[in-house]
């Protein structure tokens, strides 16, 4: 029986030729689907081979290099922050230290003026009192004694007393008309009789210029009897 006998039928020429055409279309598709897919299949695993077989160092280190730099990029850029930073708040403590200090002068400046006009506001009657001298022979020696001190001339209340008892009595006018003075015509005056060149001579600044004022005559015949004797103390008779 033919191989070409379908259902008891002989095929003819042509349905040898069509069959067979058909058979090799099919079997030509057959072989066409599997080696494709077979191809594809192989290449995926060849790639995904590949892919797990392959060290991406070139890729590695080119990623490396930019993460480092991005690094240094920031740690400059943080660097640069906080040095700013630091200059900020140091310039802040500056100008406050600077804005304390003038407070402070200020401050001083007021309290040293309020000082001042404190003291130029207390009043006459807090003030010292000028000292009041009796106006007797005890009081002209105590005042003389005190404008001598002011002048750094020498000598005490005894010094003085023993001398203006011995010379006028303690007599402020008295007046010598007889002496070899008063025959010059420069007769020896007041209590300490002084004649009127040496009185005018050793004259004390701050006392009356009037001969028998008692103060002036016996700071001028003491400050006289220290340029000549050292100290009225040193006096015990004329001189």
């Amino acid at each position: 029986m033919s191989k070409y006998a379908v259902s008891g039928l002989k095929l003819t020429r042509v349905h040898k030729l069509t069959a067979a055409g058909v058979a090799a279309a099919g079997a030509a598709a057959l072989v066409f689907t599997a080696v494709p897919g077979a191809d594809a299949s192989q290449g995926k695993a060849e790639a995904a081979s590949a892919s797990l077989n392959v060290k991406p160092v070139a890729f590695s280190a080119v990623d490396t290099a930019a993460r480092a730099q991005q690094a240094t990029i920031a740690q400059q850029a943080d660097a640069s922050a906080a040095q700013g930073k630091a200059e900020a708040v140091a310039a802040k403590q500056q100008a406050q230290a600077a804005a304390k200090a003038k407070v402070e002068k200020e401050r001083q400046v007021k309290e040293a003026a309020s000082r001042a006009a404190v003291r130029q506001a207390i009043p006459a009657a807090v003030q010292k009192p000028a000292k009041v001298y009796p106006n007797n022979l005890d009081g002209w020696i105590r005042e003389s004694l005190d404008v001598m001190a002011k002048n750094n001339i020498p000598g005490s209340y005894n010094g003085i007393y023993r001398n203006l008892m011995r010379e006028s009595s303690g007599n402020p006018n008295a007046i010598n008309l007889w002496d070899s003075n008063a025959q010059a015509g420069i007769p020896s005056k007041g209590l300490l009789q002084v004649i009127d060149p040496t009185f005018r001579q050793y004259h004390v600044a701050g006392t009356s210029w009037n001969i028998y004022d008692p103060v002036a005559n016996i700071t001028a015949a003491c400050k006289y009897a220290a340029d000549r004797y050292g100290s009225m103390d040193n006096v015990n008779s004329a001189y």
